[in-house]
């Protein structure tokens, strides 16, 4: 039945273009944004999924950023531990040269305080961001014996587990009762600052206030009858005691060294990993889309063809009134 009022033909025709056109603009903005889920309302689920991982991602740069800067605090560290090392190997080396018979003992003591002070220095320098591991300020009562423990924590991942519940991981390192005797001053507990209760040991003294000049008080609290030679072998155990600690000490620092760089390695490849996962949700096929889109231009130019072919129906029919 044809009608002037009713065009059942155009109305197909107009409701498979508007069809097509819907299509063409989902296409072009895939096209132009490089995504298919670019909205919640493109895919809700894959969204979701999406901005979660990129939010856990960003963190995770953060880390990275964390690693970084606890990769230098330990390293600071640790350099200053090597030349610490050689520093109280000197210091032995000097106690060895004091058992000769006709040292000048009083010469000797002089190089072991340029070498004391030498390590106060390394000490008090080895400082990165405000944190000193090597000497470590902590608040205790003016009477109260050192005997804490102080934990430096490096930031090494973000972890999103199957609950969704977050947490942060760090790299721990204890300074405590297993560090080095130099006394430096109260409130200090660092790698190279354990403090006795006196600030010395038993025997009267600590890496910082070794003196060969004057023996006697060791020699008392050695008992009757030791020698000085008696004296200076306790020293000399004591420093070799001492050197033992610093070498675990710095072993350790190795090994957060290496646990760090192995870390900070898996955590840019986590984020590669996470960035391409994310991708394969919400990226869009730029061969397929693109082929799309040639094909949707197509259908829209024939939609227009065929809405303008349904028109001239219309037309027809004036055609026949004028005869």
């Amino acid at each position: 039945m044809a009608s002037i009022l009713t065009n059942a033909a155009a109305m197909a025709a107009l409701q498979t273009l508007r069809s097509i056109d819907r299509s063409l603009e989902t296409t072009q903005a895939r096209v132009s944004s490089g995504q298919r889920v670019e909205t919640a309302a493109d895919n809700a689920a894959y969204w979701s999924i999406a901005t979660t991982m990129r939010s856990d991602n960003r963190a995770l740069s953060t880390v990275q950023d964390a690693l970084g800067l606890g990769a230098a605090k330990v390293d600071t560290a640790y350099a200053a531990m090597e030349s610490a090392i050689e520093t109280v190997q000197e210091i032995k080396a000097k106690l060895v040269a004091a058992y000769g018979v006709g040292t000048d003992r009083a010469k000797i003591q002089e190089e072991i305080e340029q070498l004391q002070a030498q390590l106060k220095s390394v000490a008090e320098s080895a400082s990165f961001s405000g944190e000193n591991w090597l000497q470590e300020k902590i608040s205790t009562s003016a009477t109260a014996t050192v005997a804490t423990t102080v934990t430096k924590q490096v930031v090494a991942s973000f972890i999103r587990n199957s609950s969704g519940t977050v947490a942060v991981t760090t790299v721990d390192y204890p300074l405590n009762g297993s560090t080095v005797l130099f006394d430096l001053g109260d409130g200090k507990l660092g790698i190279l600052d354990k403090e006795a209760m006196d600030g010395t040991t038993a025997l009267g003294f600590s890496v910082s206030t070794l003196d060969i000049t004057d023996l006697a008080s060791v020699q008392a609290a050695l008992g009757a009858g030791a020698t000085e030679e008696d004296a200076l072998d306790a020293m000399t155990k004591f420093i070799d005691g001492q050197l033992e600690a610093m070498t675990s000490a710095a072993s350790s620092l190795g090994s957060i060294q290496k646990r760090i760089e192995m870390q900070e390695n898996f955590v840019a490849t986590l984020v590669d990993t996470i960035k391409q996962g994310v991708g394969r949700l919400v990226d869009a096929d730029m061969n397929e889309e693109s082929t799309r889109l040639k094909a949707l231009q197509t259908q829209q130019q024939l939609g227009i063809q065929s809405l303008s072919i349904a028109n001239t129906n219309s037309e027809n029919i004036l055609q026949l009134f004028r005869q």
